[in-house]
């Protein structure tokens, strides 16, 4: 049987990879603040910003495991979406303690552990790259995630690492930035609600699957890559939003 790890299993794209893994046969193992109700998941509840419980946390789940096929550090928050000169600066560390150091936590316990690992990918979004207006404290944190997981490829010689960006999904997030946010004065924003309802945004479990579809590609890359899942599945659409040719 193989095994994976799924942070953030409560809501969203975890809860989805948790439901479509157990579905397809894997022994899923989560955390997440809050109990997602899965059946057949094994999960602890745990603050990942709570540094010194999480490795207590992950012993007690991972007992006896003799290895993680897959591990998928999704957790995350996306923060105010405001300009940059007025986010106060607490704001900004909240994200980057959430998006960046509790993955950072995860990945030194993997480390240390002598769990082997076969394959880690770090949610992060292609506002790290684009850096449009509003997104402040989401963009710079999975900026940075990009490169955590560039860093630590390095010292993971027997374990692929890739930074993922899932593309957009329909998940509690974009009611935040579809309902509540300025689209007037935050232009991106624009295109995330012409694509709410429309295939262009997926549900939890269909961007679920689109993310297990491009494990074998992601492997082809250099380990550390950051990798947006439009190249790989939608090269005309990443070229178009990205200003590259295929």
């Amino acid at each position: 049987m193989r095994n994976a790890l799924i942070t953030g299993t409560s809501s969203g794209l975890g809860r989805g990879l948790a439901r479509v893994l157990l579905a397809q046969g894997w022994q899923v193992y989560g955390c997440s603040r809050r109990c997602s109700g899965l059946l057949d998941l094994r999960e602890v509840q745990v603050d990942l910003t709570a540094h010194d419980t999480v490795g207590e946390r992950l012993d007690r789940l991972l007992d006896g495991v003799p290895g993680l096929d897959l591990v998928v550090l999704n957790a995350g928050m996306l923060g105010a979406i405001r300009d940059i000169s007025e986010t106060p600066l607490g704001d900004l560390k909240q994200v980057m303690e959430v998006n960046v150091w509790a993955n950072k936590t995860l990945l030194d316990w993997l480390h240390a552990t002598d769990i082997p690992v076969g394959q880690i990918l770090l949610i992060s979004s292609g506002a790290a790259v684009l850096g449009n207006r509003g997104w402040g404290g989401y963009a710079l944190s999975k900026a940075a995630l990009n490169m955590l997981a560039k860093l630590y490829a390095h010292e993971f010689p027997d374990t692929h690492l890739s930074a993922l960006a899932p593309g957009i999904i329909d998940t509690a997030m974009m009611d935040q930035l579809c309902d509540e946010s300025d689209a007037e004065r935050f232009p991106a924003l624009q295109r995330l609600r012409q694509a709410r309802g429309t295939e262009a945004m997926p549900g939890a479990g269909a961007a679920a699957e689109r993310v297990l579809s491009v494990l074998p590609a992601l492997r082809e890359r250099p380990s550390g890559s950051f990798v947006d899942i439009r190249e790989i599945l939608e090269p005309e659409e990443y070229a178009r939003l990205f200003g590259r040719r295929p």
